[in-house]
């Protein structure tokens, strides 16, 4: 079982010696070796009938689980509201630990270390079962980019998982007769669909650093998809939020009841086509995926509906994920890494510390008018940039080297004022920036998913999962989702004045995204793991946590529940109903357009120190830490 939680706050970060930013590196990383703390893996007898296909002592280790599957319930009380907090605190382990944002992932995950199994393998059990119980936030049906330190040889690797546009897309897809579709419109639509890349990015991992077999890793899915599970608060309010799945057939017949009412809390949801199709995977690799019947279904859903997109089975078929070497640089001692490009998290989360890294946070209370005044001008900087500069490095020179020079950053943190905020930020001149492209103010929704794990062997896995919008584009195949990541390009091609944007349409291209799964570096030592879901608000997410722990000496729980805030170079964003609303005022005097709203972060971390491992998970949702 999980090791009792602890109320008291760990020890924090130690306070290194500050450092400003110096130019940070797209290097592939070498890092000296991680000492695990391990002792070796429990050894217990299980019995189970169900098919020898799928791992025995995995199923049978889940299926002990099960009464929490689906708990008898009053299945006519109302739901939490999908961005209720609940008090959740620090969690330690000596061992290995999991943080998923559902307690059957998390518990899925757990029980793929106690039976021996890496990060990764324990990451691949986690997200499959995400698949079926947080459906509305990522699965089989989109992409993702995963972070992993390999503890033998010291290195860190990145897999873009990221889907693409189909081979017949065109810059203009989302401008018909000239004019640009409603958001909404073009994300609910076969136009959004982009070929799906998870599945090919967890087998790349899985072969390079799996432990148990491939089959194994989908037995806790399969028996839940199968057996049913307990439909959440969270996930009763944001089927009733979103009317749209009403209006794709399929979809209303799995979520919806024969009145057209979502399934109430507590009610047993089963999902025997997904488990059919998780099996064949389990049987014969993503190739069953992309190719043959399932691939075939997939594209005839997305030329079927009424706004038709154009993925074809060739696109599929075709799909690589790709190997990234990880973006680096330092803050206060500390050495953070995460993916590069095509997302823009990491970059614009580096950029943003580099700019604050001159600014006094550490001497500010974290719910002080400075703290958020500092922050949020920092992220106007960096979004700007994000907004100009980011897409597909393999169709777009992204100048990385500039954007993260000591002297440029230096150069943007001089343009924050301590008494005046400097409302829209422009983007900056970067060295290595080739051309002038518009800027791409598309929108981003806040759904998708972030997992971590580290195995008995130190190896550590951080991995941003998404289908995009909540619940992708509506379209509902074989018991999955289909994303509409398509709509994170720029819905327009050019800007007002004929400048082609960055981040456009372009066949094969992958659409920029924000997620920022991230390994912060403690000298020899990977010292905490974190990301979150939450669109372009991820940046934000994930930059408040890191200032929490470094610069703030919380422990992770602590900064994962620290008021949401930020500007993403519109108005200041402070979160509803935290210890921040008050400061509205105070920020307005210094020139700020304040919005208080919700933000619905899902972070979940992973701190690991001299007293073992801790693990955080956001109480705005349900997700949980659970470690031995």
């Amino acid at each position: 079982m999980a090791c009792a939680p602890e109320s008291q706050a760990c020890s924090g970060a130690p306070a290194p010696q500050q450092s400003r930013s110096t130019p940070l590196s797209v290097a592939a990383e070498k890092i000296p070796r991680h000492h695990a703390r391990c002792s070796p893996p429990r050894k217990t007898r299980f019995v189970t009938p169900f098919s020898h296909t799928i791992h025995r002592p995995l199923l049978a280790l889940v299926l002990a689980l099960s009464p929490l599957a689906a708990p008898a319930s009053d299945e006519s009380r109302h739901p939490e509201p999908a961005t209720a907090a609940v008090t959740k605190v620090l969690v330690r382990a000596q061992r290995h630990m999991v943080a998923a944002a559902h307690p059957l992932a998390a518990q899925a995950g757990l029980a793929v270390l106690r039976q021996g199994g890496s990060a990764v393998d324990a990451g691949i059990a986690m997200q499959l079962v995400l698949n079926l119980v947080e459906p509305q936030s990522s699965g089989i049906g989109g992409g993702g980019f995963l972070l992993h330190w390999q503890a033998a040889d010291r290195r860190l690797s990145v897999i873009d998982g990221r889907e693409t546009a189909p081979a017949a897309a065109r810059e203009d897809r989302f401008v018909p007769e000239g004019r640009a579709l409603p958001f909404r419109a073009a994300m609910n639509s076969g136009l959004s669909v982009g070929t799906p890349g998870l599945l090919r990015a967890l087998e790349m991992a899985h072969r390079q650093h799996g432990r148990l077999p491939w089959a194994a890793l989908f037995a806790p899915a399969v028996a839940l998809a199968e057996e049913g599970f307990a439909v959440s608060p969270r996930l009763h309010a944001l089927i009733a939020a979103t009317p749209a799945l009403a209006e794709q057939p399929s979809a209303a017949a799995y979520f919806l009841d024969g009145e057209g009412r979502p399934w109430p809390v507590g009610h047993r949801l089963r999902n025997p086509a997904l488990a059919e199709v998780l099996r064949r995977v389990a049987a014969g690799g993503a190739d069953a995926f992309y190719r043959g019947d399932i691939a075939d279904d997939i594209v005839a859903a997305v030329r079927a509906h009424p706004r038709p997109g154009d993925l074809a089975a060739a696109d599929l078929a075709g799909y690589r994920a790709l190997q990234r070497p990880p973006l680096c640089g330092n803050y206060r001692g500390y050495r953070l890494c995460g993916p590069p490009p095509p997302t823009s998290g990491p970059l614009a989360v580096l950029q943003m510390l580099g700019m604050l890294e001159p600014q006094p946070m550490a001497r500010l209370a974290p719910d002080s008018v400075q703290a958020v005044h500092y922050f949020a001008e920092a992220g106007r900087l960096a979004y700007a940039d994000r907004e100009r500069y980011v897409a597909d490095p393999d169709f777009v020179a992204v100048p990385v080297a500039g954007l993260l020079a000591a002297d440029y950053l230096a150069t943007r943190a001089a343009l924050i004022s301590p008494r005046r905020s400097m409302g829209r930020a422009l983007p900056g001149l970067p060295a290595g920036a080739q051309m002038a492209p518009g800027e791409d103010a598309t929108a981003a929704q806040p759904s998708t998913s972030h997992l971590v794990a580290v195995d008995g062997e130190g190896n550590a896995l951080s991995m941003t999962t998404t289908i995009e919008a909540a619940f992708g584009s509506k379209i509902f195949v074989r018991g999955f989702l289909l994303n509409n990541q398509l709509t994170d390009f720029s819905l327009l091609p050019r800007d007002a004045e004929g400048r082609p944007i960055a981040n456009r349409v372009q066949p094969g291209k992958r659409p920029r995204s924000a997620m920022a799964p991230m390994v912060v570096f403690r000298g020899e030592q990977p010292y905490l793991l974190i990301g979150s879901p939450g669109g372009s608000a991820i940046i934000n997410y994930v930059a408040k946590t890191l200032v929490g722990v470094l610069d703030w000496g919380l422990d992770v729980q602590q900064a994962i529940a620290l008021p949401n805030m930020g500007s993403r170079n519109r108005q200041t964003e402070l979160e509803h109903g935290s210890a921040l609303v008050p400061l509205a005022d105070g920020l307005r005097s210094l020139g700020h357009t304040v919005n208080v709203g919700d933000q619905p972060s899902g972070l979940h971390g992973i701190l690991i120190d001299e007293s073992g491992l801790s693990g955080g998970a956001d109480p705005r949702r349900e997700g949980v830490a659970l470690g031995d």
